[in-house]
This record gives C-alpha cells, sequence and structure tokens, in this order.
C-alpha cells in the first residue's frame, strides 16, 4: 500500500556522517550554521533558529513571549497534538477557536469573538500544510496588541501570497523537522521572529540563558562575570542533524514540486470519484501538499475504498478539543463538520 508519510532521506550522506561522527565537534556548529543560513535563504527571513525539535520550539515561544502557568491563549483544535501539548505542560489556558469546516482553518470571526482582556497569544495552525486566512488572524492580533504565532508544524515550503510562510508578516512562526516532515533532520525544528529584540532573547532561551560571546575568559574558563539573567533549554541542534538538514535543504525545491505536480494529477482524478471533493483552498494559497485532502460524504467509506485501491488514507489527526488534559472540551461546530468528512490520502514525492 501507498503510506501516507514517509521519511526523505538523501544519498550519499555516510562519508559527511562519518566525517561528524570522529571530527569531535557533535555539538552545534558550522552545519548548524549552514542549515539556518538555507532556511533563511529559502524562506526569505532574517532572523531565525534552528532547534533540536519543534516541541523545544514550541516551549522557547512560550517562555521567550513570558507566557506563564494560567496565561491564556487561543489555538485551534483541528492541528496535531504536538502543536497543542506545549500549552498544557507550561499550564496555560486553552480557548480554542472554531474551524472554517471547508478549508479545515481557523475562522476570523471566532477568534475575534474570543479575545478577552486575558488573551496573551493567538497561535494558528495551518492544518496538514493548508495555510488558513493570515491577514485576517495577523489584522486581529494587531487590533488587540496580541502576538500571532503561524505553526507551521506541516507547512514549511506552503506559500501565501507568493511568499514562505515565515516571511508573511507573522510575528513568530514555527516549524517542524520531525521524520516524516520536509525538510527532515531525523528531529528538529525551526523558529523564525520578526523582531530582532525577541529573536536575541530567544537565542539565549535556546541554549540556557548563555550568552557564548562572553561565557568564557581567553583561557577557557567559565566567566564569572557572566550573569544568566533567564531561564533556558538544552535547544542546539546537534551537528549531525544540522548535515543531515543541510543536504536535505539541497533537494527541498523538487520535493516539494513533485508534490504540487501530484496534486494537480489527484485533483483531475478526484473529480471522478463519487462524493468527494478537494479541500477548499483560498486563492492565496500554495499548500506544500504534505498530504492531499479532501471532504468525503461518506468518511469512513471513502478511507476504505481509498485503502482498498492501494492508498493508505486517514482522518490525520483527532480533534484536540476532545483530550480532558486541555480542560475545554466544548463542542464546535465547524470542528465536528470538518472533522466528520475530512480525509487525507497520499500526495508526496514517493508518489
Amino acid at each position: 500500500m501507498i503510506p501516507i508519510y514517509k521519511p526523505y532521506m538523501p544519498e550519499n550522506l555516510i562519508t559527511g556522517i562519518n566525517e561528524i561522527l570522529y571530527s569531535g565537534q557533535l555539538g552545534f556548529g558550522k552545519y548548524g550554521k549552514q542549515f539556518e543560513g538555507q532556511l533563511q535563504s529559502f524562506i526569505g527571513c532574517k532572523y531565525l533558529l534552528s532547534v533540536n525539535s519543534y516541541n523545544t520550539a514550541m516551549q522557547i515561544v512560550l517562555t521567550t513571549l513570558g507566557l506563564n502557568s494560567g496565561d491564556e491563549i487561543i489555538a485551534s483544535p483541528v492541528s496535531c497534538l504536538a502543536s497543542n501539548q506545549p500549552f498544557a505542560v507550561k499550564g496555560l489556558k486553552v480557548v480554542w477557536a472554531d474551524i472554517d469546516p471547508k478549508t479545515g482553518t481557523m475562522c476570523p470571526v471566532d477568534v475575534k469573538s474570543k479575545i478577552s482582556k486575558n488573551t496573551k497569544a493567538i497561535f494558528h495552525n495551518h492544518f496538514c500544510g493548508y495555510i488558513g486566512d493570515i491577514d485576517a488572524i495577523n489584522s486581529i492580533g494587531k487590533e488587540f496588541g496580541i502576538p500571532v504565532i503561524d505553526d507551521g508544524i506541516e507547512a514549511f515550503g506552503s506559500e501565501y501570497k507568493g511568499k514562505k510562510l515565515g516571511n508573511v508578516g507573522t510575528d513568530i512562526s514555527v516549524f517542524s523537522f520531525q521524520t516524516v516532515r520536509l525538510p527532515n533532520t531525523i528531529d528538529g525544528g525551526a523558529i523564525v521572529f520578526k523582531d530582532q529584540k525577541l529573536y536575541e532573547k530567544a537565542k539565549l532561551i535556546r541554549d540556557y540563558g548563555i550568552d557564548r560571546s562572553i561565557f568564557r575568559t581567553p583561557d577557557g574558563e567559565i566567566n564569572p562575570e557572566c550573569d544568566i539573567k533567564l531561564p533556558g533549554y538544552g535547544g542546539l541542534m546537534s551537528e549531525l542533524n544540522s548535515y543531515i538538514g543541510t543536504k536535505q535543504m539541497e533537494d527541498i525545491e523538487g520535493l516539494l514540486t513533485m508534490q504540487r505536480n501530484n496534486a494537480k494529477v489527484w485533483i483531475n482524478k478526484i473529480n471522478k470519484v463519487e462524493n468527494c471533493i478537494p479541500l477548499s483552498i483560498n486563492s492565496n494559497v500554495n499548500p506544500n501538499y504534505w498530504v492531499f485532502g479532501l471532504m468525503c460524504k461518506n468518511k469512513k467509506e471513502a478511507i476504505y475504498n481509498f485503502k482498498e485501491k492501494g492508498f493508505y488514507a486517514s482522518g490525520v489527526h483527532m480533534n484536540n478539543n476532545r483530550y480532558s488534559v486541555f480542560k475545554d472540551n466544548k463542542e464546535l461546530k465547524g470542528v465536528n463538520e470538518f472533522m466528520n468528512h475530512f480525509v487525507a490520502i497520499p500526495c508526496g514525492w514517493w508518489l
């Protein structure tokens, strides 16, 4: 059966991997900096940090924004559990926004209705690589003075108005480079900041709060004059993961082109499939087609039929407002309608 997800790995990595393993430089170094440079060039952004996991990226964002237990944020329940678990770990109060049942993306009207004096941030998830209404959500954030974070866990390379996610004017963007993403560094992620001050703060938080430029004296000892003022994480990406990322970025344009070409084929074929239509896409959006989304009259039957034809099909995620850990299990009409009909089928480079 053709899988819906598959890890990509470039050929001829062994020589470079062996070089790193016996180099004595396993931590963040030249390949880490090279990978960050490639990401900046691809996205078209300036202030970017690579990190060792998507979860670390989210924790760094929450800490950089100064979000603490009890603070209120708005998020979409139609997203990966990995997107929302950091809120529970931090003890944040999650207010779920409803979604547009035709697209699976956040409903701006509902987001605005749920803004309160306690709202500290809006996390705008771009479900399965399908970009939401960035202008509308960012406008709400600006109106109320609330930071907006684009959650691109599945959306690296997706475009909005001809620009890559991470370069569309949003305050912060977060990406995952976990095994089934593109690029795939086995595990890893990245954070993009619009504001240099937040970037500089996050850079310290990524590395235990340490300013490496003054952390050691000229003779290599830890500098007693270097104060640690911020809480931090061990979030630096290793040289091994960074090296894999550099090689993946050499292929990224071609891989995304293959996925978009596959989507064109699916669009023509799905027109002949009864009771299934392609997921609605805003004219401003060019998805990365991590998966190909469908809305099917009978979800269970559609998944069975695609599997019978040799294509693994899935609903991908469970809507997170079902989980008791978030303490907000309110029913949302758009969420229910979407989840009752959404089906994803393979669209990756291997198809």
